[in-house]
């Protein structure tokens, strides 16, 4: 009877200590996945924040330029009006990916890009 009793508790003892370990367990694999997830979306903002400041320093080279010579490097563009400032506004569409693109460069009076936007390009 003892020994019954003996066995009972022992193997009570065991499913608490398995329940414990599992537990541990549990808490170890969570935290994984989460600084996995953290460290991947860390990831996405690099390459992100890398091809933003390449699209910045491929539009940039325009700055200065006059409007002949953007219209040389990127054709007509889809749009052309004159802005609040009185400036024109040259505005590029594109599609990569179905994610549209605009990019818009401002002329001031001397025909010169005086600046530049670029929004969902990639």
């Amino acid at each position: 009877m003892n020994y019954l009793y003996n066995l009972k508790v022992n193997n009570l003892l065991n499913k608490k200590c398995k329940f414990k370990l599992m537990s541990k367990i549990k808490s170890a694999l969570s935290l994984v996945i989460i600084l996995i997830f953290f460290s991947g979306c860390q990831t996405v903002k690099d390459k992100t924040d890398a091809i933003v400041e390449k699209e910045n320093e491929k539009l940039s080279k325009f700055l200065g330029k006059s409007a002949s010579e953007l219209q040389m490097e990127l054709g007509k563009p889809d749009e052309d009006f004159k802005n609040a400032k009185g400036n024109f506004e040259f505005v590029y569409n594109s599609k990569k990916y179905l994610v549209p693109c605009e990019r818009r460069f401002e002329i001031n009076s001397e025909n010169i890009v005086v600046g530049f936007v670029s929004n969902g390009c990639f």
